[in-house]
C-alpha cells in the first residue's frame, strides 16, 4: 500500500524536510546580516580611523561608557581628551562622529546636507512634515516663504503679547508665593511660551495658563516625550514601530485636528513698543547668552553627509556618515572657551569677539533656527518682567541635572526660591 501525502505517515515523513528548509533559509538570511554587519562595520573603522576615541565593545559599542544621568560630564571628559571630534559609537555599526571644533562646525554647517532624522521622525505625528523634518527642495522653498515673517521689524508689534503672557505666569507665582516660596519653573514656563505662541502666531487667546490642560493633553505630552527618548533605540533593536507608547500615543495624534478652533482670530495685538525697546538692553543680553551658553536648548544636532567632507587640518569623511554637531561640547570646549564651566556675561559685551562658530544655541548656517530673534525677544521679555517682580535664589537642595534629550531637560526640574520686591 502506498503512502500518500494526506495519510499520518506521509505528513511525518515531510515535516523534517520542512524543518530543514526553515533551518536553512534561517541560516543563510542570519550569515548574510553578519556578513553585512561585519562589512559595515569595517567600513566605518576605516572611515574614522583618523579620529580616536576610547576602545568600544564589538557590539554595545561605548554604551557602559554612559552612565543614565551623567551624559554630558562623559562627553565633557572626552572633549578635552580628544581635539575637534571623537567617534561615539552607539552599538556595533551605528557610529556618531561627535563634532565639536568651531572650524569643523563652520564647513559642515556651510553645507546642504539632510538631517539624521533619528528621533526627530516620531515628532512627525505630533508636528507634522514643518520646517524642523523637512529636507531638500520643499524644505527651501518652505524656509524661504516663511523668513520674512520672522524679520525684526515684523516680531516688534509682538512684544506686547509676550508681555501679557508673561504677566499672567508672574501673578500666578504671587499666589504661590504666600503658600511657599518654592517654585519649580519649567511647567510654568512651558505653558506660558505655549501661550505666547498661540497669541503670536495663531491669533488665539488659549488661557492655557489659567486653564491647565487636561488629563489627556497630558497624557499625549508624556506619551510624545517617553516616545521621542526610547523610539530610536527601539526601532535599532528590531521593535515593532507600533510599541505600546504608540498605541497610547496614535489616538491621540488622531485626535489633534479635533482640538477647539473657536475664538480664532478674536485677539488683537496689544500697544506697540518703541522699535528699539529690546536693544536697550545690552547686559540682560549679555546674561541670556551666557545662559545660553552653558546650557543650550538643543545640545546636538545631526546631519548625514550627502558627499564627501574635507577638513582645514586635513581630515576628511566619506558620503554616508553620521556627524552629530555636539552644540553643548563646542560651548564647554575649553580650546574655544576659558573657564568654560563659568558664568561670565562680559564674554558677550559689546565689542568682544570669538569665532563665528564657537556660539550656536541656535545651530548655523541655512538651516538655523528660524525663530531664534523671536525667542530672544520673548526671554528678554520674560526676564526683564521677572526681576522686576521678583528676586530669585537658587534651592541648594535640588541642583538641577541636565540631560540631553531632544532639547536639554533637567531630570529633577528647576528649582528656585522666589522673595516678592
Amino acid at each position: 500500500m502506498s503512502i500518500t501525502m494526506s495519510s499520518p505517515m506521509g505528513l511525518l515523513g515531510v515535516i523534517p524536510g520542512l524543518f530543514q528548509v526553515a533551518f536553512l533559509l534561517s541560516l543563510g538570511f542570519l550569515l548574510i546580516n553578519v556578513t553585512r554587519f561585519y562589512l559595515r562595520r569595517q567600513w566605518l573603522l576605516k572611515a574614522l580611523q583618523q579620529f580616536p576615541s576610547p576602545p568600544s565593545h564589538w557590539l554595545f559599542g561605548h554604551k557602559y561608557e554612559f552612565q543614565a544621568d551623567q551624559e554630558l560630564e562623559q562627553i565633557l571628559k572626552w572633549v578635552d581628551k580628544f581635539p575637534s571630534a571623537f567617534p561615539r559609537w552607539m552599538w556595533g555599526s551605528e557610529v556618531f562622529l561627535q563634532v565639536y571644533d568651531p572650524d569643523y562646525l563652520r564647513v559642515i554647517l556651510g553645507r546642504s546636507d539632510p538631517k539624521a532624522m533619528g528621533s526627530y521622525r516620531f515628532l512627525s505625528p505630533w508636528i507634522g512634515e514643518g520646517l524642523l523634518l523637512l529636507n531638500g527642495p520643499t524644505w527651501f522653498q518652505h524656509r524661504r516663504m516663511l523668513t520674512p515673517a520672522f524679520h525684526y521689524d515684523i516680531l516688534q508689534p509682538y512684544v506686547q503679547l509676550m508681555a501679557d503672557s508673561v504677566q499672567v505666569m508672574l501673578e500666578k507665582w504671587e499666589k504661590l508665593v504666600i503658600q511657599d516660596s518654592h517654585v519649580e519653573l519649567f511647567d510654568h514656563v512651558s505653558l506660558m511660551t505655549l501661550d505666547t505662541i498661540m497669541k503670536c502666531a495663531f491669533s488665539y487667546q488659549s488661557n492655557t495658563q489659567l486653564n491647565r490642560p487636561s488629563d489627556q493633553a497630558e497624557e499625549g505630552l508624556s506619551a510624545g516625550r517617553e516616545r521621542t527618548g526610547k523610539g530610536q533605540k527601539e526601532e535599532e533593536l528590531g521593535f515593532p514601530r507600533h510599541s505600546p507608547l504608540d498605541q497610547r500615543a496614535l489616538p491621540l495624534c488622531k485626535r489633534r485636528s479635533n482640538w477647539p478652533t473657536q475664538n480664532v482670530n478674536t485677539f488683537q495685538p496689544g500697544i506697540l513698543l518703541p522699535r528699539d525697546h529690546l536693544s536697550q538692553m545690552p547686559y540682560t543680553t549679555m546674561c541670556i547668552k551666557e545662559a545660553l551658553r552653558i546650557y543650550p536648548p538643543v545640545p546636538g544636532i545631526g546631519r548625514v553627509l550627502s558627499k564627501p567632507i574635507t577638513f582645514s587640518d586635513g581630515r576628511s569623511l566619506p558620503k554616508g556618515i553620521i556627524v552629530s554637531l555636539n552644540i553643548h561640547g563646542l560651548h564647554h570646549n575649553p580650546k574655544v572657551w576659558s573657564n568654560p564651566e563659568v558664568f561670565d556675561p562680559f564674554r558677550f559685551a559689546p565689542g568682544s569677539t570669538h569665532h563665528s562658530h564657537a556660539f550656536l544655541p541656535f545651530s548655523g548656517g541655512s538651516r538655523n533656527c528660524i525663530g531664534k530673534q523671536f525667542a530672544m525677544n520673548e526671554m528678554k521679555v520674560a526676564v526683564a518682567l521677572t526681576l522686576l517682580r521678583f528676586e530669585l535664589s537658587p534651592d541648594p537642595t535640588r541642583v538641577p541635572n541636565p540631560v540631553p534629550k531632544l532639547v536639554l531637560r533637567s531630570t529633577n526640574g528647576i528649582h528656585l526660591h522666589l522673595k516678592k520686591l
